[in-house]
């Protein structure tokens, strides 16, 4: 089905990608990664509880903290009380990445004899004992960074305002914004699908779309390796959307380079019904697929970004509004 509405990429020369601009991983670890963050701050977001921290002690919106679970005990008494509680919660990994581990829970099922099932976002239904089996597997740190012991982070779910409710099918897509010395300089949305099992990761089949830093509107997508104009789970069109409160995503992308000193940053949002944008994680080596989703190299952009943070002293930088407001103008 996919066929009908998708075209394969089409394959480019070494330096033809680098005529088009288009930044590669050997380039982006070496010049971005390595060179515009210091390794003395990556804690701050490279664990889940630190970053929430930060950014709830600055008054970032952020979706919020239900638990943290350090140990075997505390993942019986968070449990039972999720359970009881009744309503959905999303456990990822505390120094998890690319999504690993994260399950997030819609809801809470129980019957009259004290059985307790729960659904996942992808329609799975979990036993408390395979809930419990997969905490454990977080906490001896399965999906961590180096294999070391973990803990589980514990949040409330979002839920997901339109257009994105119009496009898919289930799960909590979000949006990627790349951030360098402060300027918003590339997005995309990310959208689940079946095959990704809800999650918004594009190497488990989600669907990144490419996002117009200027206006926030919807631009083509891709899936899998494919350029494609529709969602492969509902067939609706990835253009003609616009994302909401796209000036106050971008101011919230801008100020976590403020808080957190990273030079070249990925920010992670969501929209929820509710309470508007919130900052879900920050990431220190934002991915380079970003730039299939917008079908457009990424290496211009950053290297702009650069020349207006250099252009001023550091008692001289811009604020953040001013720096939404030059990419905004200076993005297409």
């Amino acid at each position: 089905m996919i066929g009908a509405f998708a075209a394969k990429l089409p394959l480019a020369t070494p330096g033809e990608l680098r005529a088009n601009g288009v930044l590669g991983l050997n380039r982006r670890n070496l010049h971005y990664v390595q060179g515009e963050n210091r390794r003395a701050l990556y804690p701050l977001v490279d664990d889940k509880r630190q970053t929430k921290r930060l950014l709830e002690s600055s008054g970032v919106a952020t979706p919020k903290l239900l638990g943290v679970i350090e140990g075997e005990r505390d993942a019986d008494s968070c449990l039972q009380r999720m359970a009881d509680a009744g309503e959905g919660f999303v456990v990822k990994p505390a120094k998890g990445s690319a999504g690993k581990g994260v399950t997030v829970i819609e809801e809470v099922l129980a019957n009259r004899r004290g059985r307790i099932l729960f659904r996942t976002a992808g329609g799975d239904l979990l036993s408390l004992s395979q809930l419990r089996h997969h905490l454990s597997n977080i906490l001896s740190g399965v999906y961590s960074f180096g294999d070391r012991r973990d803990s589980a982070v514990v949040e409330e779910v979002v839920h997901p305002a339109p257009p994105f409710t119009e496009i898919v099918w289930e799960g909590i897509p979000d949006i990627r914004i790349v951030v360098m010395r402060g300027y918003p300089v590339m997005a995309m949305g990310r959208l689940p699908t079946l095959e990704s099992d809800g999650r918004g990761n594009l190497h488990q089949g989600a669907v990144g779309v490419g996002i117009r830093i200027a206006d926030g509107a919807f631009a083509g997508g891709q899936h899998k390796n494919r350029f494609i104009s529709e969602h492969p789970d509902t067939l609706r069109p990835l253009d003609g959307y616009t994302v909401p409160d796209w000036g106050k995503m971008l101011r919230l992308a801008a100020r976590c380079t403020d808080l957190v000193g990273l030079g070249f940053l990925g920010v992670d949002i969501v929209v929820d019904r509710e309470r508007g944008p919130l900052i879900l994680e920050l990431n220190a080596r934002p991915g380079v697929s970003i730039q299939l989703a917008n079908r457009c190299g990424l290496e211009a952009r950053l290297a702009k970004a650069e020349a207006w943070a250099e252009a001023g002293d550091a008692e001289d930088a811009e604020p953040a509004d001013a720096r939404v407001a030059r990419a905004q103008a200076g993005f297409a």
